[in-house]
């Protein structure tokens, strides 16, 4: 596909831009190596199978493209969506790309339940930005990360930190199971009184041997 786009110089010595391309909006857009309906095509793909699985199709289809490029085509439609306001009771809780190689942080809207946003990385630097662009959160669940939780202290010292319900659960089910093994011995031994106790040394030996 051969296109001629003109690129304009600018003579204007106040303006940032030294040179002024062409560019075909809707169809072809500047320094891209695909059309707009391609990519539209390769994201709804991606969307219903995965990235890697995409590149294989489109190999098939004669659409040469990796998976890398493909997570960068989606990172790059994600960026130019258009975000609703983000209220102010928000969840964070962490996931894995890759489980024990990297991991990423999820925002999401308490009220409506919908993702905020995705974050690279755990440790609460990527969190840390992004709530200085975000000063108006006024409640937020999270787990028992300390990264977390000292981030939010330090940008938003107002703000109201709760426990996520999952981790109560965890830490109830926990304090449950310390104090029943604390009361209750390790073995509880029943014995039949309603047989002699030769019988149960019999039945001791035959259990031993066979087990």
């Amino acid at each position: 596909l051969h296109i001629k786009a003109h690129e304009y110089k600018c003579t204007n010595t106040d303006c940032n831009a030294s040179t002024i391309a062409e560019n075909f909006n809707g169809f072809l857009n500047y320094y891209s190596r695909m059309t707009e309906r391609c990519a539209d095509f390769i994201c709804s793909l991606a969307l219903e199978t995965s990235c890697e699985g995409c590149s294989r199709i489109c190999k098939v289809l004669g659409i040469k493209i990796s998976g890398d490029t493909v997570i960068r085509l989606l990172l790059k439609r994600y960026q130019a969506m258009e975000h609703d306001f983000t209220g102010d009771k928000i969840g964070i809780d962490n996931f894995a790309y890759k489980k024990r190689h990297t991991y990423g942080t999820i925002i999401v809207d308490e009220e409506t339940h919908n993702p905020i946003t995705l974050l690279d990385g755990r440790d609460g630097g990527a969190l840390r930005k992004w709530l200085k662009n975000n000063k108006h959160i006024k409640v937020i669940t999270r787990d028992r990360a300390s990264a977390y939780a000292k981030v939010i202290a330090e940008e938003l010292p107002d703000a109201m930190q709760v426990a996520d319900r999952f981790h109560l659960h965890q830490n109830l089910l926990e304090a449950i199971k310390k104090a029943l093994n604390h009361e209750l011995p390790a073995t509880i031994k029943i014995p039949h009184n309603d047989e002699p106790e030769e019988s149960h040394e019999t039945d001791k030996k035959n259990c031993t041997g066979c087990g």
